[in-house]
Parts: structure tokens; sequence; C-alpha cells
């Protein structure tokens, strides 16, 4: 027997009710990614190092450098693109009170009070006009309180809370891989400035070098002890040195802007204090310590791109909860009146109400929004598997590079350690009067040559040491690390 009409609400009411603490869509569960045991130069690293880990909380104290300490602490203090993704968290952190609140009961105060003439020219005010007792004036005066409140009984309210947090920790591992990358740009800006320092005092010193040969060159060759090529020889590399200097100056000068932008200051304002060279930071020893899967709990950018995968997560859900029907309800309590106190007898004023929106003829397009919701979980945990994979590149990179440019570096020193002796061994000739003071300029130039490519080499290692450091997600914990808590769940 078909249930009469008036009921049939009721009826609709009160299996929504039996469903109550249901909540649409699949619960999140973070993936797997395949990681492997170790990395592949895990073992080489922790054979040359092993005794002198470096602590990647503030990694960049371990270079030993004060003002490079110092640097690294106005950057993060100054930094505008921390700023910008620390206004983001802020954002954020809002947009989830925002959410919690569409789970609460909301209210609201309206009150109004009206002074009215009535013109009697009009239709209307002829009309009344002619009632007995009618007066043109009137007032009137109204309180009311009102209230009302969405019940939740799918879940799509509680889903979007959840994407509403899952966006706020994303956005506060995302401030977190700022924090990380402006620490490891500033200490990679300073590291290459005071190598292109010291290359640019090599540099100098190479011109002075070739300008006494050239001197020594045009002496004899007006003696007719030197013939014309060696002589232009002499010239070419006087102006090849010269011709050094410039490139490198202009380089250190595009490295001190960027350093000064990353600073937060305007270009120019640290020139002077970097214009003293101090002596050259040398990589830290380094160990890759942990296996390649702690990567997920450690780096930053890998938490941020797992977080707005469950927020995507969370937000199918919340499309799959627009089938079923949404309930709410609402009351008013008040008074009104157009004569006497606003609170006399008779001017209160009440009413409830019980709705019920159903987009009952409109699945198609929840049909729509659903797929479209389900396509950007799909792409965000591809960004993750691939964010992951990069991860573990950059990791393998750094550690290759830190690894080989250590071994060039000492190779390196070991050829200027060679060269230095010759050199002695010249200059004592030459003040026995065995050989000539050219011997001795020469032995200065591949002892300044050899010196240049350890330079680069040591910089280089210095560098790797950093983009090891990146790499292995150090130096971001802070207030805000509980992220990497929420993200290991």
């Amino acid at each position: 027997m078909p249930l009469p009409r008036p009921r049939l609400p009721f009826m609709l009411i009160a299996a929504s009710l039996a469903t109550a603490g249901c909540t649409a869509g699949a619960d999140y569960r973070r993936p797997e990614l395949p990681q492997a045991a170790q990395y592949r130069h895990q073992a080489a690293l922790g054979a040359r190092q092993a005794n002198d880990a470096a602590e990647l909380r503030q990694w960049w104290t371990s270079f030993g450098d004060p003002r490079l300490t110092r640097l690294v602490t106005v950057a993060l203090a100054q930094n505008l693109d921390l700023a910008q993704a620390q206004a983001r968290v802020t954002q954020a952190r809002a947009a989830t009170g925002a959410a919690d609140a569409a789970l609460l009961p909301s209210a609201s105060v309206d009150g109004q009070a009206a002074r009215a003439y009535q013109s009697v020219q009009t239709p209307l005010g002829q009309v009344l006009n002619a009632t007995p007792g009618y007066q043109r004036a009137g007032s009137a005066r109204e309180l009311n309180l009102q209230a009302s409140w969405e019940l939740d009984l799918f879940g799509g309210l509680r889903r979007e809370r959840e994407a509403a947090r899952a966006d706020y920790e994303a956005s506060d591992a995302a401030w977190a891989a700022t924090r990380l990358a402006v620490a490891a740009q500033t200490a990679d800006l300073y590291l290459a400035i005071q190598g292109l320092q010291a290359r640019l005092d090599l540099a100098r010193r190479q011109v002075d070098t070739d300008a006494a040969l050239l001197e020594i060159a045009t002496l004899l060759h007006g003696k007719g002890l030197l013939n014309e090529p060696a002589l232009r020889q002499a010239e070419a590399s006087l102006a090849l040195a010269r011709a050094a200097v410039p490139g490198l100056d202009t380089a250190r000068e595009v490295a001190l802007h960027a350093l000064d932008v990353m600073l937060g200051a305007a270009p120019g304002t640290y020139g002077t204090e970097m214009a003293a060279a101090g002596a050259m930071a040398r990589a830290p020893r380094i160990t890759a310590g942990g296996a390649p899967g702690e990567l997920l709990r450690r780096r930053p950018d890998l938490i941020a791109a797992e977080r707005r995968l469950a927020a995507a997560s969370a937000r199918t859900g919340a499309a799959v909860a627009e089938y079923y029907p949404k309930l709410s309800l609402g009351a008013l309590l008040g008074s009104a009146t157009a004569s006497g106190t606003l609170f006399g007898s008779g001017s209160g004023q009440a009413a409830g109400m019980l709705g019920m929106r159903w987009r009952l003829f409109d699945f198609g397009r929840i049909d729509a929004q659903i797929e479209a919701s389900r396509g950007r979980e799909a792409e965000l945990l591809a960004a993750y598997r691939l964010a992951a994979l990069h991860a573990a590149e950059d990791v393998e990179n750094a550690c290759s590079a830190l690894l080989r440019h250590a071994e060039q570096a000492a190779l390196l020193a070991q050829g200027v350690t060679a060269l230095e002796r010759a050199r002695a061994a010249a200059l004592d000739a030459y003040d026995k009067g065995v050989t000539s003071r050219i011997a001795v300029l020469q032995a200065d130039t591949r002892l300044l040559q050899a010196a240049d490519a350890r330079a680069q080499a040591q910089t280089a290692s210095a560098r790797a040491a950093v983009a090891t450091y990146r790499a292995l997600g150090g130096g971001w914990q802070g207030p805000q690390a509980e992220t990497e808590a929420v993200a290991a769940r």
C-alpha cells in the first residue's frame, strides 16, 4: 500500500537519521612506495667518513664558518619567498577553522526599527486614509535570534574538513621545503662567491706573473737573445690572463646580487661585507645515514606531495556525499511590535524548521564531479611517486658528486704541494745563479694554474655537500615539524 504523501518526507528523514555517522568515500591510506635497501654510495660514504657524521638539523654549522652560519640565519629570517610560504600556511590554517565551523550550528541576531509616514496621494494612501482610525505615521521594531545547523549525516562536511587539514599540512610542509631551499641556496651562493674570489685572486697573480715574463722576454728580444714568436707568445699569455679577470669578476658580482636578494635585501647591500675573502670553507664529512625509505618522512617536499594526495582523496569522498540528501535544522526566537514595548505581552515570536536538499535529478553532474575528483587524485598519486623517485635520484647524484669532487680536490691538493716544492727548488736555483728568473716565473705559472683547478674542485666539493644535505632533507625541522609526524601516520 503506498505511503500517504504527507508522510513521505518524514520517512526520508527517518531513513537518513538511521544512517547517521556514515562517511561517504573510502578512508585514505598512504600508498606504499618501493624503495631500495640503501643508497648506492652509502657504503663508500660510511667507510670514508664514519667517525665524523654531520648533524642534519643545522647542517650549515658543520662547515665551521661563522659568516656562513650568520648569513643562513639572516636568510631564514628575511627571505621573501619564505615569507610568502608562511603566509600560505596562515591562509590554510584559517581554512581549517572554517571547515571546523561548518560542522557546528551557526546563529545570528537580527534587529531593525522603522518609522514611516504614508502619503495620501497614492492609491494605497487614499484607501488607507478613508479607513476610520487610520494614522499616516507608523513605527515597527523587531529583534530575532536565528540559528541553523546542517546535519552532516553522510560525512560530506567531515570529508571537507579532512581535505582542509591535509591542505594545511601540505602548506606547512611546503613552508619547510622552502626553508630548506632558502638555506641551501644561501649556502651555495656563499660558497660560489668564496670560490670566485679565490680564483679572482689567483687570476690577478697570474697577470702579474705573465707581465713579468713579458718584461723579461721584451728585454731579451731587444738584445737579440729571444726570437719574435717567443715574444708574441708571451704577449698572448698576458692578454689571455688579463681577459680571465673580467669574466670572474662579473660572475662574482652576479652571485653577490643573488645572495642579496636571497637575504631579502637590495642588490649591493652585502657586497662590502663579502669583499674580504676569508679562507674557503671546506666540505664537512657526511654519512648518508638511514635507508632511502626515510626520505618519505624526512623530505618536506615529499610530505607536501603526500598531503596533497590525502586532500584529494578526502574531496573525492565529499563529492560522493552529494549523492545523498542534506538535512538542516533552523530556529527563530524573537520579538516584533508595531506599537508598545518590544518585549511586551504578545510581541514574542518563534519558529522551527527542518529542511532537506537532495540533488535527486542531478546525478549526472555529481558523476562528473566524482570522476574529475578521482582524476585529480590519480594525478597527485603519480606526482607523489615521481617526487619520491626524484628524491632518491637527488640523493644518489649528490652523494656521487660529493665523493668524486672530494677525490678530485685531494688529488689536486697533492699536485699543488708538488708544484710548490718545484717552485721552491727553482727559486733556490735562481738564488744560487744556476737558473734564470724565467724558470721561477714559469714555475709560478704552473703552480697558479694548479691552484686555480684546486680552488674549483674545493668549491665544487663544498657545494656538493650542500646539495647532499638538501637531498637528504636536513635542516627544516622547526616549530612546525609536527607535519612529519602527521604524514608518518
